[in-house]
């Protein structure tokens, strides 16, 4: 008797058990799917109304795989004003050559002012910065005549953009809590809407979102100008990349969400975001790389201060990025006419591209 008395409480107790884990595993997925419907409405509802059509690079034959293709990624950081929105310059290009095959990245800045034959502008030679001004006027578009220009001085496909203006970088660098940096020299620079920020050269600072802005936007009193200014850039970008890419980035998704609102435009697809952000995970990060351009200073009568790339060091870059990206230019497609009556080939001296 005792045996059976026993085997029932095990009986009941093993359907307690069952009960319990049954609950237990029903409110834990409850919570996951709550979440998860949360988390997917706050993406869709941002992320679905700054999407942007990009069509394919003329440089390629067909669209890129994310999870399979190597491809590339141009990160715009624009001078955008409210009063004047579609009226901007580039202040930042930044572009990525990712390969989700050999998992590396190789990142390379190119300086606003580099001194380059525009696109569908006549054959205007002036700072890169003016390609979107003139892919307005012609009617290609701001974006796209950024992408041609970048396309025609580096001979590698631009594949897809993410493009922030001043008030969205600020909003974001405050949702995520902040960036941390040491600057290496002394410098003040003017914030947007009032106030200095001040800079000492071994300090630590963490900085908010006006403040970050100012520490990426100085180049006057930096030794290396531009380019020093491009390693700051890139320094913050990956900063906030890596948050979001985090925990504590998903958690201030919320904020995030509101804070790029219509600061914020991209040419992913909605469903291209959960493996590009895999790809990014699975990079470790001494494999990202820094390319830097090679540039000497000149002055250009009616233009000003410019910065050039000689032809050396254009093939160089060039080399580096194809390899990357596994990618081998066409000869048609680099002496394909654009649509001033200009080709690729005859833009790519050291006085143009």
């Amino acid at each position: 008797m005792q045996k059976v008395r026993d085997s029932r409480i095990d009986r009941v107790k093993q359907k307690r058990r069952k009960k319990w884990v049954f609950r237990i595993t029903t409110i834990v997925t409850l919570l996951v799917l709550g979440f998860g419907l949360y988390f997917g409405s706050q993406i869709w509802g941002v992320f679905a109304n700054s999407n942007k059509d990009l069509k394919k690079s003329d440089l390629r034959e067909k669209e890129v795989e994310i999870k399979n293709d190597p491809f590339t990624v141009l990160l715009l950081g624009t001078d955008q004003r409210t009063t004047r929105p579609n009226d901007w310059r580039a202040d930042v290009m930044i572009l990525a050559a990712v390969n989700p095959k050999t998992k590396t990245v190789k990142v390379v800045s190119v300086p606003r002012d580099t001194y380059i034959t525009i696109p569908n502008s006549g054959g205007v030679k002036t700072k890169i910065n003016a390609a979107a001004y003139y892919g307005r006027q012609s009617g290609v578009g701001d974006v796209e005549n950024v992408r041609k220009t970048l396309e025609e001085l580096l001979h590698v496909p631009v594949d897809y953009y993410a493009r922030i203006n001043f008030q969205g970088f600020e909003d974001i660098v405050d949702a995520l809590g902040g960036i941390q940096v040491t600057p290496k020299f002394k410098f003040t620079q003017a914030m947007i809407g009032g106030g200095y920020a001040k800079f000492y050269p071994g300090n630590t600072y963490t900085l908010n979102g006006k403040k970050a802005l100012a520490y990426v936007r100085e180049r006057h009193e930096d030794p290396r100008g531009d380019l020093g200014r491009n390693e700051r850039q890139r320094e913050v970008v990956s900063q906030l990349i890596d948050k979001m890419a985090s925990f504590q980035g998903v958690t201030k998704f919320s904020e995030v969400s509101k804070a790029v609102g219509k600061n914020f435009e991209y040419s992913f697809e909605v469903m291209d975001f959960p493996a590009l952000v895999k790809v990014y995970q699975g990079i470790p990060k001494q494999n990202i790389e820094t390319i830097q351009i090679k540039v000497y200073d000149d002055k250009i009568p009616g233009v000003g201060a410019v910065l050039r790339i000689s032809e050396e060091e254009k093939q160089r870059i060039r080399k580096i990025l194809q390899q990357q990206l596994e990618y081998k230019p066409k000869e048609d497609q680099l002496k394909q006419v654009n649509s001033d009556g200009s080709s690729t080939a005859d833009n790519s001296g050291s006085d143009g591209n």
